[in-house]
C-alpha cells in the first residue's frame, strides 16, 4: 500500500499518531461527524485510538486511511481513504471529512480524484462505493461531480458497519470504465 499521493494542491500520506491533535480537532467537531458512524470526539485520545485502529487495518491490507494536507499551508485540512478493499472481488469503499473551513474549495473531489487513480490503477480495483446518508447533500453532490452513479438505498441491516438503529445509506457506485 502506497504511503503517500499526490495532487495539484494535496499530498495524502498514511496517518500517524502525531496527527491525533489535529484530526481530533476536525473529528470533535459536530459538523463533522453529522454524516459519519461515530459521535464527536471528546478527547485527543480518541483521534489516537482511530489512528491505531485505521493502522492495524491498513497492516492486514483491509482498508487505509491517509491525512489531508494542504500543501501550500502544509496543515492537515481532513482525511479520507479505504474503508474496505476488496481484492477478489476487486472493488473498494471510500470515505472522506474535512474540516469545515476547508469546505466548498474543491479539495474534496481533489482528494477523492487521488483515491479514484490510485484505486483503478495500481490496485487494479474495477469498483468504488461510498455510502452517504440521504441528507448529506454536499457529499452527494462531490460523489455526483466526480461521475458517480446512485445504484441504490440500503436499509439500517443491510449494512455491515452501521447498528440497527442507523439511517439508511445510500450506495454510490463508479466502475473503471465510467
Amino acid at each position: 500500500m502506497k504511503d503517500n499521493l499526490e495532487s495539484e494542491r494535496l499530498l495524502l500520506r498514511t496517518l500517524t499518531e502525531a496527527d491525533a491533535p489535529r484530526l481530533f480537532e476536525i473529528w470533535s467537531s459536530p459538523d463533522v461527524t453529522k454524516f459519519m458512524n461515530i459521535d464527536p470526539f471528546t478527547e485527543v485520545k480518541q483521534a489516537a485510538d482511530m489512528i491505531a485502529f485505521l493502522n492495524g487495518l491498513a497492516l492486514e491490507n483491509k482498508a487505509v486511511r491517509y491525512a489531508v494536507i494542504e500543501k501550500e499551508a502544509d496543515a492537515i485540512i481532513g482525511s479520507c481513504g479505504f474503508n474496505e478493499l476488496d481484492y477478489g472481488q476487486r472493488k473498494a469503499e471510500i470515505g472522506y471529512d474535512l474540516d469545515p473551513a476547508f469546505w466548498g474549495k474543491g479539495y474534496a473531489p481533489e482528494a477523492i480524484g487521488c483515491l479514484l487513480a490510485y484505486a483503478f490503477g495500481e490496485l487494479g480495483m474495477n469498483l468504488i462505493e461510498a455510502k452517504v446518508e440521504p441528507e448529506n447533500v454536499n457529499s452527494i453532490k462531490v460523489l455526483q461531480k466526480l461521475r458517480f452513479t446512485f445504484a441504490g438505498t440500503l436499509s439500517s441491516g443491510e449494512d455491515a458497519d452501521s447498528g440497527p438503529s442507523s439511517p439508511p445509506l445510500n450506495l454510490y457506485t463508479r466502475s473503471r470504465e465510467d
